[in-house]
């Protein structure tokens, strides 16, 4: 009531504001960061104008840190956080760190880091034999997805 009476007294009003931007349900696979088209990006929720620019100007991603270093300069680890539920980076099955492993299906800090030690694997078939025996119940044919061609 207070605040309203201060609003009347300065001669200014209340006005309902709608949110800049409606989140979406998002992407009903993950975006590849290297390959993702304008229309993929803006599936995500919260991505804009801007942050459509920025996801494809530091194209190509090497690696997850390198997403969240470069993003990072636009928006809070929160936020960068809340893009990474729906992008992922390429995996090179030859140089990919724990981190960017971490965004394969099923699998943890503690699965990465055992892929981590298995590099280089030479060949996606390898790497993705290597991934079953981590992560056993994880579909291989979603984790083959996230791998670099």
């Amino acid at each position: 009531m207070r605040t309203l009476s201060l609003l009347a007294v300065l001669g200014l009003s209340l006005v309902a504001c709608e949110p800049a931007e409606t989140p979406g349900a998002g992407p009903t696979e993950p975006v590849n960061l290297n390959t993702g088209t304008e229309e993929d990006f803006r599936t995500i929720p919260g991505v804009g104008d801007r942050m459509v620019h920025e996801f494809e100007e530091y194209r190509p991603y090497s690696s997850i840190e390198q997403f969240r270093r470069e993003i990072g300069k636009y928006v809070d680890e929160e936020q960068v956080a809340a893009y990474e539920q729906y992008v992922f980076v390429p995996i090179n099955v030859d140089q990919s760190d724990a981190a960017t492993l971490d965004q394969l299906p099923g699998v943890g800090e503690a699965e990465a880091a055992m892929l981590a030690e298995g590099l280089p694997y030479g060949s996606a078939e390898a790497f993705l034999t290597r991934y079953a025996e981590v992560v056993p119940d994880a579909d291989r044919e979603a984790a083959a997805r996230y791998l670099a061609e």
